[in-house]
């Protein structure tokens, strides 16, 4: 009885055995035929983007001499191309970025130790090496944050300095004044006080006629003003006219 339940169970494992190695090897072949079918998948990608990229150049050279190439379809292509050509070299530069993320980590950190394989001892080494590694690093934090303070306390230093300074040296803001500016301003007042009409000489005898002393009567005061006036306009004008040409010569 012993004997046929060991060969029973040394056919069962038999069986199993079997049926393990067929699906080992089932599965193996499947990973072969994937990863046949990914390269085959890259390698019929990469044929076509040459296809296109050759067609693209043929077509761009042969119609090269001709105008208006660039058709909207043809620009309406090329921008998608260029879309997907971006968001392919974003891709590629964010897995770049991560496996230097990765790698940094691992060198900084070090790779994750087994510590349910690990005695007693092993485990207060380990213990021992984290301790003396986190109070490095705290040391190393308490430096630089002493340095950061005594930097910005510095700088609040030095800002107090140039407050202090600018306050006690203003600086006056100097209008704008123009070139002839007095000129004119001498001019004028020159023309103001400067008045033919009472400079002349007086005549007693009557020498005009009835109208013209009754016209000389007749005329308001205002209108004798603004004789004066146009007469001092005549006389600044003039002497704008002589300084603008001696300026010019000069």
């Amino acid at each position: 009885i012993h004997g046929d339940l060991l060969f029973t169970l040394c056919i069962s494992a038999r069986w199993w055995l079997e049926e393990v190695y067929s699906s080992v090897y089932t599965l193996l072949r499947l990973q072969v035929l994937l990863n046949m079918a990914d390269e085959q998948r890259k390698a019929e990608i990469d044929a076509k983007k040459a296809e296109v990229r050759r067609r693209l150049e043929e077509q761009s050279r042969a119609k090269k001499s001709k105008k208006g190439f660039m058709t909207p379809q043809r620009k309406k292509k090329l921008r998608v191309l260029l879309r997907k050509k971006a968001a392919e070299e974003l891709k590629k530069e964010q897995e770049r970025k991560a496996q230097e993320r990765r790698r940094i980590i691992e060198e900084r950190c070090g790779k994750a130790k087994d510590f349910d394989s690990c005695n007693e001892e092993e485990l207060r080494n380990h213990c021992k090496t984290f301790h003396g590694r986190i109070s490095g690093l705290e040391g190393d934090k308490f430096d630089l944050e002493y340095e950061c303070r005594k930097r910005e306390w510095k700088i609040k230093e030095l800002n107090i300095q140039v407050n202090d300074l600018r306050g006690k040296f203003i600086k006056p803001s100097l209008k704008k004044v123009s070139k002839y500016e007095n000129k004119f301003a001498k001019l004028q007042k020159k023309a103001a006080e400067f008045n033919f009409r009472n400079n002349l000489k007086q005549v007693k005898k009557k020498e005009f006629t009835m109208e013209e002393e009754d016209k000389d009567k007749e005329k308001p005061e205002f209108a004798k003003k603004m004789d004066a006036k146009k007469e001092a306009d005549e006389i600044l004008l003039s002497h704008k006219k002589e300084a603008a040409a001696s300026d010019a010569q000069q």
